[in-house]
């Protein structure tokens, strides 16, 4: 067993070489684990659905996320541990790049120290930065985290979209997107700058490659404007221009907003789309968010004499707020009846009141409404995205 000192000096020197740049995950995986002086570790990446744990070699199998401990570190994003069926221990670590939850390291050993501890958690962290900067360009990470083939318009617009959560001191915002592999025109945005939270949820017309096509032209020019510094208003107008020069034919209908960090002021735009929700405490704020709705975006947009409204309201600490598409509370169950506002707004005050992370409580969520469809299939594109305000205590 190698000292510290040699240890460090091994680490040292890998991140020093620029050749770890180019190498694989495995290879990677290997290098790090002996310069850190640990025994045995293994990288496991979950699955587009977030349902799968799946490992980065063919030696390990596929863990589910519920019902298991590398899951259970997965879901609260803390360390389990548990006896080796081999002998020692194995610790399970999350994989967590900011805010976007990767997967899990396994970390096996004989004995488990405070000081394997600490080296295990600088190798998860090593690691998630590594699979975050590779896995655009490497399809390696993008076949090992699908179950079924993909749709053409799912790839398209699945290149647009930006990592499932990400946040800081101030602020988390997370979404899903089903189904996973066969997405329309649904689609979402999130990003952060040094005092404003941006977020869109989009829902284009239509189920086709010309939905996705729409959406991506939306998220594009909604990016173009806010990265010119656009202001809310002139941001919406961007993407009705770009719709209406570029798809005259064809229109979405969406939510966008800004959330000032220090403040809590809120400030959104409803195009054509259901209302976003407040759920403050443990109770939804009935019409908190509630305004009459302008024209969808794109070309409806000028057939519309009144000009486009941009609403404010001040958020509380703590305070969380949900955007989606109405594929979400039109879904059906079984038994034909809708999943309805009502039982969606339910469950999430339900998971805050449980102390649970608001990724996993849209996992969980999305989860719920896939499971209760006939056949596990959506009607129409789901989409849910949700932001916390959650400022520190000065």
């Amino acid at each position: 067993m190698s000292t510290p000192e040699t240890s460090d000096a091994l680490l040292y020197e890998f991140l020093a070489d620029p050749a770890h740049l180019t190498l694989d995950l495995a290879a990677a995986l290997d290098r790090c684990t002996k310069a850190l002086g640990l025994e045995h570790a293994a990288v496991y990446l979950v699955d587009l659905q977030q349902r799968h744990l799946v490992p980065q070699t063919d030696v390990a199998s596929v863990i589910p996320v519920d019902g298991s401990l590398a899951g259970w570190a997965y879901r609260t994003q803390a360390l389990r541990v548990e006896e080796s069926d081999s002998g020692g221990v194995t610790a399970w670590l999350p994989l967590v790049d900011g805010a976007e939850r990767l997967g899990v390291l396994a970390l096996h050993s004989s004995a488990l120290t405070s000081a394997i501890l600490i080296r295990g958690r600088a190798l998860a962290s090593l690691l998630a930065m590594m699979i975050t900067s590779k896995r655009a360009f490497e399809d390696s990470f993008v076949r090992h985290t699908r179950t079924e083939p993909m749709h053409l318009p799912s790839e398209m617009l699945r290149a647009f979209l930006p990592p499932r959560t990400i946040g800081n001191d101030h602020v988390v915002s997370t979404a899903v997107l089903e189904p996973a592999y066969e997405l329309g025109g649904d689609a979402f945005d999130h990003s952060l700058t040094r005092t404003t939270l941006h977020v869109s949820v989009i829902d284009s017309m239509g189920h086709d490659l010309a939905s996705g096509l729409t959406s991506a032209v939306a998220l594009a020019a909604c990016r173009n404007a806010r990265r010119n510094g656009a202001d809310l208003p002139t941001l919406v107008e961007v993407v009705d221009e770009a719709l209406a020069r570029w798809l005259p034919d064809q229109y979405c209908t969406s939510v966008l907003a800004q959330l000032e960090f220090e403040t809590g002021l809120l400030r959104w735009s409803n195009c054509g789309h259901p209302a976003p929700l407040l759920i403050r405490g443990e109770q939804l704020m009935v019409d908190a968010l509630e305004r009459e709705a302008d024209p969808p975006m794109g070309a409806p947009a000028y057939l519309s004499p009144e000009p486009r409204r941009t609403h404010e309201t001040r958020l509380e600490p703590g305070d969380r707020v949900l955007m989606y598409t109405d594929g979400v509370t039109e879904a059906r169950t079984r038994e034909e009846k809708l999943f309805g506002l009502k039982r969606f707004a339910d469950y999430v005050i339900r998971a805050t009141a449980g102390g649970e992370l608001a990724p996993e409580t849209l996992r969980r969520l999305i989860h719920s409404i896939l499971d209760s469809q006939a056949g596990g299939q959506l009607r129409d594109d789901a989409t849910i995205l949700m932001f916390e305000w959650q400022p520190p205590v000065h």
